[in-house]
């Protein structure tokens, strides 16, 4: 057995919610947005009464089914520190983070559990653990952070057989770093912090920063297609990840870390997005980059959400390299500034008065504007000619510079996003999000049609839902339109919330966009497959799952809906 350490050292989130206990959302120091929620969804934060911590001893946990004789076969691979059958072990590996996830584990609805939870140290110990659970047609669920929120990680309710969440915690180092050509080999249970730490201590980063970046993997971000907030200058993880290593029955898939390769259909491509179908990820060889010289983050307003759109299409389209390029449209910056903490003195002033009146000198809309963050890092020289350049852009599309205030705070609560969904659903609100890509030529018509769509559930519902969006991770031939959409429930949350998110997947597939940018499929977004991919895609995909796994024994159901 590897004398690495045990399971003790590995980091889980809370079992109810995002984070670690004691980090949540608190509002009290942003005095705009108490205002704002009961603006936009009607909740009135000053009365509502905010659930307190659920219980762990109040729930139903379903029993386990793994015999003995197989606990201890996993056993005698990993020791007895690192395999359990304890409820609370179960329970954390059982969901993500979705807010259909939440609401089951906080209102004692778990169907089905995984049986035993394992925590190997090493590939070897992993290859074993798959071989003795395909020799028992067991199902393997692979397990990196738990931040997934598309239903990737749950278990079919109706599977029988013995079910064993694979956690990758104890594997989380940075192995070796080629430094003649930028490639780092890291461990698939690294989480974003543990590797950019490591890599920082030697001079590099990865510049891949997901939402989720504090609580997932490197495996699981390979996984799922993930994308950061800096993928304009870094790309999303298809363009990072060269190399990969996955253990399958009886063997390892090794994919060498090449520039490029026209070695047939791509199996690099077929591992990137399967969701552990596949088999289990243990090593992804990433293409890392120097720590750079400077990096800031500006803001720019804009009078309204089409010119903002045309500017960062300008933007893809030109000489221009930013590391990021994002905007809001104006329900988000209406949010956005509703979040603001307090301020005083000059910031009060610049913010509350200077600055609007700056703009409606402009003769804009106040209700229009539509907030930009935009990204610059390399070489001091660098980083100032690509700000040039994007300035002349703003400049002539008639948007306005506000500098790097707004960015550092940007920068300071990028990683936060997730908590305020636990906190909405403390004071009985779903706020959850959506993600799409589409062309330049569609961008606004899926962005209007996503709202008719939302708007149209929350009518069905009798509801005065929210609905808010921002586009990032710009290609040269469109975006991801990121939505965030939050409404008070009635009596059955979670099919309220199913008519919301399924109006707007609809959306996006009668919109020309896809059901997905960067979250992955799952079982969420796996009714909408066929419509994405086409009929014959999906024979495809089905082939190559059948084939690579007739028994189903890796995460089935996941992706093609069984």
């Amino acid at each position: 057995m590897n004398e690495a350490a045990d399971r003790s050292s590995v980091r889980h989130m809370k079992w109810w919610g995002w984070g670690v206990d004691g980090v949540g959302f608190h509002h009290e120091d942003k005095p705009g947005f108490a205002p704002f929620v009961k603006f936009a969804v009607g909740l009135d934060l000053d009365t509502a009464e905010r659930a307190s911590e659920p219980s762990f001893e109040d729930l139903n946990v379903p029993a386990s089914n793994a015999t003995a004789e197989f606990t201890e076969a996993l056993t005698a691979i990993v020791g007895s520190d690192n395999v359990t059958t304890d409820d609370m072990a179960r329970v954390v590996h059982t969901y993500g983070k979705s807010i259909r996830d939440l609401i089951r584990v906080r209102g004692n609805a778990i169907l089905r559990s995984p049986d035993v939870v394992i925590y190997p140290a090493d590939e070897a110990e992993i290859q074993a653990v798959v071989d003795a659970a395909v020799a028992a047609n067991a199902v393997i669920i692979p397990f990196g952070g738990g931040s997934n929120i598309a239903g990737t990680l749950e278990p079919i309710p109706g599977e029988t057989r013995t079910i064993v969440s694979l956690d990758l915690g104890r594997l989380r180092r940075v192995i070796d770093i080629d430094t003649d050509s930028g490639l780092a080999r890291i461990q698939a249970g690294s989480q974003g912090p543990d590797l950019e730490e490591q890599l920082n201590q030697q001079g590099w980063t990865i510049g891949h920063f997901p939402d989720s970046f504090t609580h997932s993997t490197v495996g699981g971000w390979v996984a799922t297609r993930s994308s950061g907030m800096q993928s304009d200058k870094y790309g999303d993880i298809a363009d990072i990840a060269r190399g990969m290593r996955v253990v399958r029955p009886g063997g390892v898939l090794v994919l060498r870390p090449l520039p490029s390769t026209s070695s047939g259909p791509s199996v690099r491509e077929m591992i990137l997005g399967s969701e552990g179908r596949l088999g289990v990820i243990t090593e992804v060889t990433v293409q890392v980059h120097r720590i750079p010289a400077k990096r800031d983050v500006y803001a720019y307003f804009f009078p309204n959400w089409k010119t903002g759109i045309a500017t960062m299409q300008a933007i893809s389209e030109s000489d221009a390299a930013p590391s990021i390029t994002r905007i809001s449209d104006s329900r988000e910056t209406s949010f956005s500034l509703a979040t603001s903490k307090d301020r005083k003195g000059v910031s009060k002033f610049m913010a509350e008065s200077a600055l609007p009146g700056i703009m409606k000198a402009k003769g804009w809309n106040l209700d229009d504007i539509c907030l930009s963050f935009i990204g610059f890092e390399g070489s001091v020289s660098h980083a100032k000619h690509q700000k040039s350049l994007v300035d002349d852009i703003v400049k002539k599309h008639g948007g306005m510079g506000v500098g790097t205030g707004p960015g550092i705070l940007y920068d300071q609560k990028k990683f936060d996003t997730p908590y305020l969904r636990d906190f909405l659903l403390d004071m009985g609100a779903a706020g959850d999000v959506s993600e799409t890509a589409a062309p330049w030529s569609k961008l606004v018509g899926v962005h209007e049609a996503v709202y008719a769509a939302a708007h149209g559930a929350y009518k069905q519902l009798g509801n005065d839902g929210w609905i808010m969006s921002h586009m990032s991770h710009s290609y040269h031939s469109g975006a991801c339109l990121y939505f965030t959409f939050a409404f008070t429930f009635g009596d059955d949350p979670i099919a309220e919330y199913n008519l919301v998110k399924n109006a707007i997947q609809q959306a996006f597939v009668d919109n020309h966009a896809t059901i997905s940018h960067h979250h992955g499929v799952g079982l969420e977004h796996s009714p909408w497959i066929t419509e994405d991919i086409s009929a014959e895609g999906v024979k495809i995909m089905a082939g190559l799952f059948d084939s690579a796994d007739p028994n189903k024994n890796f995460n089935p159901g996941k992706i093609i809906p069984s």
